[in-house]
Parts: structure tokens; C-alpha cells; sequence
């Protein structure tokens, strides 16, 4: 069977999501700008995208990419006369008069991209996550960077125009060089803190694709999978921080219900209603199992390893009914401590009403109406609704499933809220 030049432009672009976070990661090793770093690579792929229609894909195709990138190196070196400077970093000796641009040899190159690339991919994370730039400036960078999407992916994933998308990465890279941000991991104290903004990267990107914001669709796939992996390669390089394994192990045993989370034509599937024979086993395993290397590297829990815990409890529940609430109240309890937040505290509201009945909970949730953090946030309504209404107060419910669909951007859940709201009306009306 003959192979197209659509064939292989599907496969340039495969490889080029997989290889070109390890090229961009490398090349900004050299030159020590995220965007120029970009720019090299991106010339490697239009070298591929010329030759490979007509020669076919090479046997290793990262390994040509990575060397189109070292000659696209070198052709940089000569052009911005930086060859001095780099002959001096690189050890290498030249008689007088002479140039670095004479000099310079591929095997050099190959030996500095070649070298530490798992480092060199952890640092860009670091860069792609700097708290020097905007969240969503973040967001945007490191599904460029390190999730291989183009900027047109990007502005359809979170549903804005492409031409933001491409201002927030242009920004977010003269950002970058204007504070001469190093290429490098963090250490000590600040370790830590960097590391929570990269986790908090994620698992946004993560949220907007399995709880999308806005739209017309409940949930956004292709978001999730760059998160997991984007999580695990993270795991992979941070092995010993316990909040980065709690992070893969949420996203993990979240994903694994995604299957279940949407019906036949995508409406919502709430929780207590999925069915759980739907549930990926195989995820729940990788999440358990995650979960369980969190645990093994430190005492105290962080918030991804209580979020991860709580979803464990629905993961480890074959029925709802065998749901541990008492516990899950317990660890929603300990997250407020460690991460105190209303909506922690709203969710906690929804296990107390679980374990102890609508009427407990319902009691907490009233107390978070007045909480200006929670003003214009859907779920509160949402959640308020769902109590009065398992309490058989079905007019109150009705105005607060209402008042939910006009707070949310997401034409499914809207639907699913306008829904429950007239369920309420007829239950009234009888």
C-alpha cells in the first residue's frame, strides 16, 4: 500500500508532539532563549515537512529532527556572532585570529543536545511555568513547549481566538528573555514553591478538559491526555516529590472515568449516576499505584495527595452505596487545613451531606452564600439546589438550579442545570 503525503504529514506530526519538547528543551540549553530555541526547531520541522513527503520518514525520525536542529545551531551561532562567547563556554581552543564560526564542529553540538535531556526537559517545564508570567500565559506556553500543540490547538482547546493565544505565548517569550530567566531547576526553598505553579499548570489545563468552562462540549479529551502526559513526564523526572505523583494520581483516577462522564448524545453523567463498569480499570490501577508512591515519600500530605486520596475512596466504591463518606469528610477536612479554600469548603459541604444527611450539609452551604469568592461561582447554586431538593423544597431548588445555568459558560451543563430546574417545577406544580 502506497504511503501518501497525508500519511505523512500525520506522522510528521505525531512525532513532532512526542520529539519536539526533548529538541526545544536541548536547543534552549545552547542558546538560552526559550523562543529562539522554538524558532530552531521549528526550522528542523519545516525541513522535515520538505524532505520527508518526497524521501519518506527516516528509520529515526527524532534522531534526524534533533541533528536538523544542531545544523539549525550552528547556522545561528555564525549569524549572531556569539561564536566567541560559545567557544569559551564549550572549553575549545582556537589560535589567535581565528573565529568560533571556523571552529565550531557538529560533534560539539552533539555531545551538548545529546546531554542530560530528561534535565534539560525539566528546566523548560520550569521556564514554561515561571511565576513571571500570567496563568494563562503559562498554560498556553507549556502545551506549546512540551505539549507539541500548535497555537491553532491551543485557541480550540480553551475556545478563544488564535490570535490571543499566539499574543500570550509571543508575550510570555520576551517576557522570559527581558528577565534573563535561567535555564535551570530550582533549589532549596524555592524548589518547592516553583514546583506547585508547574503542578497547578497541569492540572488547569487538566480541569479545562475534563470539566471544560465554556462551550459547547462537557468535556475536552485531548486536554486531558496532554496533562497526563505532561504529569507523567514530570513524575519521571521529579521522582522523589510526593505532590507530583499525588497529581498524576488524580488525573489519573479522574480520567478514568471519562468514558462514563458523558451520554450518548454528550450530555453530562454526574458522579452518583455513572455507571462504574465504564470506569478504566487500568487508570484507577496507574492512579492507585501513584497514589501509593506518594504516600511511601513523605508524612505530611499535600493537596494533590488529599484530592488524589478522596478520589481514591469513589474509585475503590464498586456501587455508590459502598461510597466510605465518613472519610472522604475526614480527608475534605484535613485539605481545608493544608489548602483552605470556599471551595474546599463547599465540597466538604457535599460529603457531610452524604454521610450525615442534606440537611447537615445544606447547613454548611448556607453559610458559604455570603463568601465573595463564591459569588458568581455555578456549583454553589448548583450544589444549594440539589439539597433543597433532596429535602423535597422543590420551589427553592428550582430558583437555584436556575440560578446555577445563568452563572455557567458551558452550554451542557446549562442544559443539565435548565433541566433539573424543571424537574423541580413539575414536582411543585403536582
Amino acid at each position: 500500500m502506497a504511503v501518501t503525503s497525508t500519511d505523512t504529514h500525520a506522522a510528521i506530526d505525531a512525532i513532532w508532539r512526542i520529539e519536539s519538547p526533548k529538541i526545544i528543551a536541548s536547543l534552549t540549553r545552547i542558546v538560552r532563549d526559550v523562543g529562539v530555541a522554538e524558532d530552531l526547531a521549528q526550522d528542523a520541522l519545516v525541513s522535515a515537512l520538505e524532505q520527508w513527503p518526497e524521501e519518506g520518514v527516516p528509520a529515526n525520525p527524532g534522531a534526524w529532527l534533533m541533528t536538523a536542529a544542531k545544523h539549525r545551531a550552528i547556522d545561528y551561532f555564525r549569524r549572531s556572532q556569539l561564536l566567541d562567547r560559545k567557544h569559551e563556554e564549550l572549553g575549545r581552543e582556537v589560535q589567535a585570529g581565528e573565529t568560533f564560526a571556523n571552529k565550531i564542529q557538529l560533534e560539539t553540538l552533539d555531545a551538548m543536545l545529546d546531554d542530560d535531556i530528561g534535565d534539560d526537559l525539566l528546566r523548560l517545564l520550569f521556564i514554561a511555568c515561571h511565576p513571571a508570567l500570567s496563568m494563562e500565559a503559562r498554560s498556553a506556553l507549556t502545551l506549546r513547549l512540551l505539549g507539541g500543540l500548535t497555537t491553532d490547538e491551543i485557541a480550540r482547546a480553551f475556545l478563544v481566538p488564535e490570535p490571543t493565544i499566539a499574543q500570550r505565548i509571543v508575550r510570555a517569550k520576551r517576557t522570559l528573555a527581558e528577565k534573563r530567566v535561567p535555564f535551570e531547576v530550582p533549589r532549596g526553598d524555592e524548589l518547592r514553591s516553583r514546583i506547585s505553579s508547574v503542578l497547578a499548570v497541569i492540572y488547569l489545563i487538566f480541569n479545562e478538559g475534563y470539566s471544560a468552562t465554556t462551550g459547547d462540549s462537557w468535556m475536552r479529551p485531548a486536554l486531558c491526555e496532554d496533562a497526563l502526559r505532561l504529569g507523567r513526564t514530570l513524575a519521571e523526572l521529579a521522582p522523589r516529590e510526593p505532590e507530583v505523583h499525588g497529581l498524576v494520581a488524580l488525573m489519573e483516577i479522574q480520567a478514568s472515568r471519562s468514558r462514563a462522564r458523558t451520554g450518548p448524545s454528550g450530555e453530562p453523567v454526574l458522579l452518583l449516576d455513572q455507571n462504574r463498569t465504564q470506569w478504566d480499570q487500568l487508570l484507577i490501577h496507574r492512579g492507585l499505584a501513584a497514589l501509593e508512591r506518594a504516600e511511601k515519600l513523605g508524612d505530611a500530605r499535600g493537596p494533590y495527595v488529599l484530592q488524589a486520596s478522596i478520589a481514591a475512596c469513589h474509585a475503590r466504591a464498586a456501587i455508590p452505596e459502598n461510597t466510605d463518606w465518613n472519610r472522604i469528610v475526614s480527608l475534605y477536612t484535613e485539605l481545608a487545613t493544608v489548602a483552605p479554600s470556599p471551595i474546599v469548603d463547599l465540597n466538604r459541604a457535599v460529603a457531610v451531606s452524604m454521610a450525615s444527611g442534606p440537611a447537615a450539609g445544606l447547613a454548611l452551604v448556607n453559610s458559604l452564600t455570603s463568601d465573595p469568592a463564591l459569588k458568581s461561582y455555578h456549583l454553589l447554586p448548583a450544589v444549594r439546589g440539589d439539597m433543597l431538593f433532596k429535602l423535597e423544597r422543590f420551589g427553592e431548588a428550582a430558583e437555584e438550579f436556575q440560578r446555577a445555568a445563568s452563572l455557567t459558560q458551558n452550554t451542557r451543563e446549562r442544559e443539565l442545570l435548565l433541566g433539573r430546574a424543571a424537574d423541580c417545577e413539575r414536582l411543585v406544580s403536582q
